[in-house]
């Protein structure tokens, strides 16, 4: 092969500095598809995470003289939410819900192929990218962009978790009006850490198994591929993200509602809740959760990539 045509053959695949015009314009690139992705995702798995944040919230009641928990599993409480708040109540908190999710998402994919490039140093092929340096890249890309989103995530929690109807605009007046806007980052700590293992796993593995896949010939690129590393780091995420989920789920709860407030913080309600409820409530809710992740992490990368694919002509 001539050298200029070996030369063409290996710079595509060497992690390199772009210049800022097309750096930019990717990362706009890399928004939107993750953005139409993440609508997508959240609005077909939602009915799923409302019944996951009963599940984690539920506190024992009194029926025929004996305490019990309202729910039972996630198709029971799928079933009685429905049956006594109506069917839309499956939908709640769908504002804030799509609003963090499009601008979390989309920030956290703006951020994560520059950071794995940082990680990885100068001169490395995309496919030689160790494993652990790609999800050290999805972690940080997460964290940082939940951070920011954090106050969507508290208001969208509450709406789920009420069983009445509340508004959007109600909710942040409550917890400005409650505890000022530190409440807006209350349950920010178990959220930061929630995402970070969620991203690590879901963006981390899902990079190293859809470029394992293709490179050991087993699938071509393309959805079947897209679908078997999703499903895959799905599963990894709802293993390793659930009970940092369920101590966020239950801190934000509580923000400007008293009568929610349980634990004092994330050691408190990491240390007290399995001495109170057993160590399984930090796996409350996992199922749908699990369920979710799997679904949500297959349905977001399916969509991202077809997104990606038309808008720059390649996928990720």
């Amino acid at each position: 092969m001539p050298a200029s045509d070996s030369k063409k053959s290996f710079i595509p695949q060497v992690v390199s500095k772009p210049s800022s015009n097309n750096e930019g314009k990717a990362a706009v690139q890399r928004f939107l598809a993750a953005g139409v992705g993440a609508a997508a995702a959240e609005i077909s798995t939602l009915p799923i995470d409302i019944a996951k944040v009963r599940l984690q919230t539920q506190t024992p009641v009194m029926v025929n003289g004996k305490m019990t928990m309202p729910y039972n599993n996630m198709v029971h409480a799928m079933y009685r939410v429905s049956a006594d708040e109506g069917v839309f109540a499956m939908w709640k908190g769908i504002g804030p819900a799509l609003m963090r999710q499009v601008s979390y998402t989309g920030l956290s994919f703006v951020l994560y192929e520059p950071v794995r490039n940082f990680v990885a140093g100068k001169g490395v092929k995309k496919e030689d990218i160790p494993f652990w340096k790609r999800v050290m890249a999805g972690g940080i890309a997460g964290g940082s962009s939940i951070f920011v989103m954090n106050p969507t995530d508290v208001v969208k929690t509450q709406m789920q978790a009420a069983k009445e109807d509340k508004i959007m605009t109600d909710v942040v007046k409550q917890v400005w009006r409650e505890t000022g806007v530190k409440g807006f980052w209350r349950g920010a700590q178990p959220n930061i850490a929630r995402c970070f293992i969620g991203n690590a796993c879901e963006i981390g593995c899902y990079d190293q198994f859809k470029t394992t896949i293709i490179a050991k010939g087993l699938v071509p690129e393309g959805p079947l591929a897209h679908f078997a590393a999703s499903g895959a780091a799905g599963v990894v995420s709802a293993i390793f993200s659930t009970p940092v989920d369920v101590v966020k789920t239950r801190l934000m709860n509580a923000a400007g509602n008293k009568e929610a407030l349980q634990y004092n913080g994330v050691i408190d309600c990491f240390v007290n809740m399995p001495r109170k409820e057993g160590i399984a409530s930090l796996y409350k809710g996992f199922w749908p959760l699990a369920m979710r992740k799997v679904l949500w992490t297959v349905a977001f990368f399916l969509v991202n990539e077809q997104a990606l694919k038309a808008i720059r002509g390649s996928y990720s």
